[in-house]
């Protein structure tokens, strides 16, 4: 009942309007610890989250100026999921242990008191296949095997994957959500419904689990 009314809710959300833009940005650049996916080709570095593009293996860790995360578990296989006119593809999972620089504290505080938690996060593409605008969102809800439960609003990326995608349009980048359980081995992702620029209902919202090693 409780993911009925969030989804009821964030279907009207949705239709009006995208997540707020980020000011400050970085162009990534190359990390010499391993080599960096292909398809973070082009991708523009959040400003608040460290780094993890070479983190692929579990206990593998990485520290910048954004503060140090720890790989504990991964998921690197890539998914594709078909949602009407949109195809979404998660191309990794991961749950890190993050500790953000005291410089970051007050952007986290809007989701977290604690100065280290734990972060559930994916690197996603969607594609709009068809000839019109559409609004969508790659993550409505997030519930981990532990029944706890994120909505679409506390995703702390901000990478602006959420709302209208254009005809032909592709968005790549990451989603992550702040978790209070550490020991989860899988999570369950609930997309959101894909609507027409005139708020018509395309395709019915999708439903996948993904397990973590």
């Amino acid at each position: 009942m409780k993911k009925a009314i969030y989804l009821t809710i964030f279907s009207a959300l949705i239709l009006g309007g995208c997540s707020e833009k980020q000011d400050t940005v970085a162009v990534a650049s190359a990390v010499a610890e391993q080599e960096i996916p292909d398809y973070y080709e082009d991708y523009v570095l959040n400003p608040q989250v460290t780094d993890d593009r070479t983190l692929q293996n579990l206990g593998q860790s990485k520290k910048d100026a954004k503060g140090e995360a720890v790989v504990k578990a991964v998921n690197m296989n890539s998914k594709a999921y078909e949602i009407g006119p949109v195809q979404l593809t998660v191309k990794e999972s991961k749950i890190l242990q993050l500790k953000p620089d005291y410089s970051l504290i007050d952007f986290y505080h809007s989701y977290t008191h604690e100065q280290e938690f734990t972060l559930v996060k994916m690197f996603v593409e969607i594609s709009n296949l068809s000839d019109e605008d559409v609004n969508f969102a790659p993550v409505a809800l997030l519930e981990t095997d532990k029944e706890e439960l994120k909505l679409w609003e506390d995703d702390i990326y901000l990478e602006e994957l959420t709302g209208t995608l254009m005809a032909g349009e592709t968005k790549r980048g990451n989603v992550g959500f702040i978790i209070e359980e550490s020991k989860i081995d899988s999570i369950e992702i609930t997309t959101s419904d894909v609507f027409s620029s005139h708020g018509e209902q395309l395709a019915k919202a999708k439903n996948f689990t993904t397990q973590f090693d």
